[in-house]
């Protein structure tokens, strides 16, 4: 089972812990109340009740009990498939899709959706991902690369590792973004005030390095183009916020005033990568979605 460790700060002195724990993990008071119970909740390694008032310094262990996984089922769901042999393909995966099922999102599933269009799909990430090599968030549009068999697999996720697996997205984000290009060398980790978020911090972090080049400036706004070299949870949401340039709509690390857009404006535009059988290069690209592109004309226009 997964756990996390974290100690107690000053601004959390006296707070009841299942009440802190809603913000710190984002579960409901009543399933917080049921883990401590069951004593999956521990305060200096010892178990205690609902109540319990904290102390600065005290060091929390929330033990994650482990959840039912049902095999997912195929859904007859049209996919833009981009690239695809008997190795691996390539989808171009629409904003508001959620990659694999989870808990409150048990249908409806890229992986859904894969199930229903293609024979075989790896198993290395078991029956609940099939296939998954790796992630792009719910409201993020793009492509991704998806492995047809364990070799291919394993080589694909070999490559992400190595870095000669490498994304490009493009990202509208918010103020001028003074430099043509740049690089983001800053270190990412659990956001220490808000356990549903990540951070730019010194504490638990792993390096995190963005590459970015400004393809066409607006008043008020600026379209960049963001090369990952390495993969962290949000990392471009949260480095262009780092920056001061958080993106559009980004309702985790964005402004409270932006335009109206159904989550983060970033779609994944290409993937290249060494084929895992034959060794030869292959890049992919999709175009700008048509609600990023329709927001964008819209910003020109006004201009």
């Amino acid at each position: 089972m997964n756990s996390r460790r974290w100690f107690v700060e000053e601004n959390e002195t006296n707070e009841r812990i299942d009440k802190s724990l809603v913000k710190a993990i984002g579960e409901s008071r009543t399933t917080i109340q049921q883990w401590i119970n069951n004593g999956y909740i521990h305060v200096n390694e010892r178990q205690i009740k609902s109540n319990y008032k904290l102390q600065e310094g005290d060091a929390i262990r929330v033990t994650f009990p482990p959840t039912p996984e049902t095999k997912p089922h195929p859904e007859n769901i049209p996919l833009d498939i981009r690239y695809e042999d008997n190795d691996l393909l390539i989808v171009n995966k629409p904003r508001g899709m959620v990659v694999h099922p989870a808990p409150g999102h048990s249908s409806g599933t890229l992986v859904n959706a894969l199930l229903n269009d293609s024979h075989s799909l790896s198993d290395i990430n078991g029956e609940v991902r099939p296939g998954i090599v790796h992630r792009l968030d719910k409201d993020t549009s793009g492509l991704m690369v998806v492995a047809k068999t364990n070799q291919a697999h394993l080589n694909l996720r070999e490559q992400l590792q190595t870095r000669t697996l490498t994304r490009i997205y493009a990202a509208f984000v918010h103020g001028d973004v003074f430099h043509d290009e740049g690089t983001i060398n800053a270190p990412i980790g659990r956001d220490q005030s808000d356990r549903q978020k990540m951070a730019v911090t010194d504490i638990n972090a792993k390096e995190a390095i963005t590459h970015f080049t400004v393809m066409e400036r607006f008043s008020d706004y600026t379209m960049v183009q963001c090369r990952l070299e390495t993969g962290r949870t949000h990392q471009i949401r949260v480095h262009m916020a780092y920056i001061g340039h958080p993106l559009v709509a980004d309702p985790k690390y964005g402004k409270k005033k932006t335009l109206r857009f159904a989550g983060q404006a970033l779609h994944a535009q290409q993937i290249s990568l060494i084929h895992p059988r034959t060794s030869e290069p292959l890049t992919i690209t999709a175009p700008l979605p048509e609600d990023l592109e329709i927001l964008i004309d819209k910003i020109r226009k006004s201009r």
